[in-house]
């Protein structure tokens, strides 16, 4: 394939609202040393995402200063000492930005194969949100079979992610959302226990049904981190990965030390390259053949052009929507 100079990207104009980003074009990136050149066909569009835009989130040195964490697409060149991929599979991959663009770099490690029987469209959905819920849920929260499992925007793209793969590996699922619709996405994906955060108290209901939860995912912040921490049962984790309702609150810790509470929280695009492949490798063992198995089902809100990047962020920052947006880049 002869690749073009010059390529199409969503730029940034001005930080702040969606209307700064603007169709742009760039040099085609070349790829480096363990690196793939992926022709992008979709970009999931992530809650980082909104935040760069608004420059709350610079790119870390040495990565694209373009939006978009994960890709699908196809590999047209590999750089110096990449053996473990061949041109013209099709794969996603998660990247250190770049992906609202007709071609991405990536650090061949970071690659997976596209699901059989996944489009690639579906198959943009999986990096961000499987690497971010698998290694802060699974991997360090330490979730498993018969544990309760609460997870805050249930219907959300990292909620949808986190239903499915808490439910596949046995434990008991309680969604909170609102309103009654995306508590009924919530359900249809297997959550055992729904509350409707507008209009139901979780701590009381999760306490009395289950005794509290093991694991806490939480992305509201606020004063939902002090009724967490009532929530979990001892030795139970609780996860930050998003602070709608803010970050700088006033908590007890007595119940952290009484109950032996672990509260963590992380961001996906800090984390190194070699723990970024960990947790590549270990999808690919432990959730990969889930997916085959039909236990992990893809839940798209929307695909849109990349000409339609301001819109895709209007409608991700509405909170309005479930599942994923996802950009189609190129046909």
């Amino acid at each position: 394939m002869t690749l073009p100079d010059t390529m199409r990207v969503i730029d940034i104009e001005k930080f702040g609202p969606p209307e700064g980003m603007c169709l742009a074009e760039r040099p085609v990136p070349t790829p480096a040393a363990g690196e793939a050149l992926v022709k992008v066909s979709h970009a999931g569009v992530n809650g980082p995402d909104l935040m760069q835009r608004k420059g709350l989130y610079p790119a870390p040195k040495g990565a694209s200063d373009l939006l978009g964490l994960e890709i699908s697409g196809t590999i047209v060149a590999l750089g110096e000492g990449v053996d473990r991929w061949s041109i013209g599979e099709q794969v996603c991959a998660l990247t250190n930005g770049g992906g609202y663009a007709e071609f991405c770099a990536v650090d061949h490690r970071h690659i997976l194969p596209v699901p059989q029987g996944w489009s690639l469209a579906e198959a943009a959905t999986l990096p961000e949100t499987f690497f971010t819920i698998w290694s802060n849920v699974f991997m360090a929260g330490g979730l498993s079979a018969g544990q309760v499992y609460l997870v805050h925007g249930g219907a959300g793209g990292l909620g949808t992610t986190s239903i499915q793969l808490a439910k596949a590996v046995g434990a008991t699922v309680v969604a909170v959302d609102g309103p009654a619709d995306r508590l009924a996405i919530c359900s249809e994906l297997g959550a055992d226990t729904v509350i409707d955060f507008t209009n139901e108290e979780f701590v009381g209901i999760i306490r009395e049904k289950h005794g509290g939860a093991d694991v806490i995912l939480d992305i509201v912040g606020g004063d939902n981190i002090a009724k967490n921490i009532k929530s979990a049962k001892p030795d139970g984790r609780i996860i930050q990965l998003a602070f709608a309702k803010g970050s700088r609150v006033e908590i007890d810790l007595m119940a952290v030390m009484l109950k032996r509470l672990i509260y963590t929280g992380s961001t996906l695009r800090s984390r190194s390259a070699e723990n970024k492949a960990e947790i590549a490798a270990s999808l690919h063992q432990n959730v990969w053949p889930m997916i085959a198995s039909g236990k992990i089902k893809p839940v798209v809100n929307q695909t849109m052009p990349l000409a339609d990047a301001i819109a895709a962020h209007t409608m991700m920052e509405s909170a309005g929507h479930t599942g994923k947006i996802v950009l189609q880049v190129s046909a």
